[in-house]
């Protein structure tokens, strides 16, 4: 009880600007709709209250109805609340979604397998790991597009994880930094949860830049799984991004504990999400719907039978 006073608040709090309106019109038309205001001049104040007594209470009800009316429709529409609603996907499994690099490099043939080959590899065993379990990609160069949005059906994220090449690509580079945004628009149809995994070999993106770009797309939980060689500049450009994303980065192995590390990762919840609840708060104004109905259905009933 102490907790939900102390989180009570108003979801549109300028919605109570109404009621001192609200409370200046009453006063308005109590001042100018007053029948016995002439007579408050001439007359005995007592005398006049004796004489008046039950025209004045059916009176009052009618004008002050209406501002209670008012009052309590302006705190409905204010929205009252004091605590947050239930996350529809806490007791599920986050979902993830994979920033597959297509820059050159990875298709580079000095090496076999190359690293987009190595890592199309990697994408199956995860989607393997994960059957049934939200898996989305998006391949990036010099500019992002979604392959997939986070879908059950993971086997299809490796079927088309193999198509992806430079070749398809329509701008070449290694643009990290649009390919963030993208991948948390698809996030928000899972009210933000899940996390970004990164697969590439190298980074060209200066690490300021892709700071920038995470802290605009509201600092998505990110981790990387490096295609290059432990030592080399390619590596060190993942490791200095990560660095600047506070991520964590697993390097490409020939068993499967980089996807086990992967998956323990992912499946670690963000703060905001990690008690089953989100940042919206649960509104209660519509609670009060039934006693404005009420009120108003008195009020016309009264004026009706006031009438006849």
């Amino acid at each position: 009880m102490i907790a939900a006073w102390t989180d009570f608040h108003f979801i549109r709090p300028w919605a109570l600007l109404a009621i001192p309106l609200a409370l200046a019109i009453g006063w308005y038309f109590h001042r100018s709709a007053d029948p016995l205001r002439g007579w408050r001049q001439q007359m005995d104040r007592g005398l006049l209250d004796a004489l008046t007594q039950n025209q004045h209470d059916v009176a009052s009800w009618r004008r002050y109805q209406w501002l209670v009316i008012a009052i309590v429709a302006s705190l409905a529409v204010a929205g009252p609340t004091w605590q947050r609603m239930a996350n529809p996907f806490a007791k599920d499994a986050p979902p993830v979604v994979i920033l597959l690099s297509a820059s050159d490099s990875m298709a580079a043939i000095d090496v076999s397998p190359n690293p987009l080959d190595r890592a199309k590899i990697k994408i199956d065993d995860l989607a393997d790991r994960r059957a049934g379990e939200p898996l989305g990609l998006i391949a990036y160069a010099g500019s992002a597009h979604v392959v997939l949005p986070p879908t059950e059906d993971t086997a299809v994220v490796a079927d088309m994880a193999a198509e992806v090449s430079p070749d398809i690509m329509p701008v070449p580079g290694n643009r990290l930094d649009l390919a963030i945004p993208a991948a948390v628009e698809l996030l928000k149809a899972f009210d933000g949860a899940g996390s970004l995994l990164v697969v590439a070999d190298r980074i060209d993106a200066d690490p300021k830049t892709v700071a920038e770009s995470h802290q605009k797309a509201g600092r998505p939980l990110i981790q990387f799984l490096a295609m290059s060689p432990p030592g080399t500049d390619a590596d060190r450009s993942i490791k200095d991004v990560a660095e600047a994303l506070r991520a964590t980065v697993q390097v490409d192995s020939v068993d499967d504990s980089d996807i086990d590390a992967v998956i323990a990762q992912a499946n670690r919840r963000s703060a905001g999400t990690a008690g089953g609840q989100t940042e919206r708060w649960e509104e209660f104004g519509y609670w009060l719907t039934p006693l404005i109905t009420l009120m108003v259905a008195l009020g016309f009933r009264r004026q009706q039978a006031a009438g006849r």
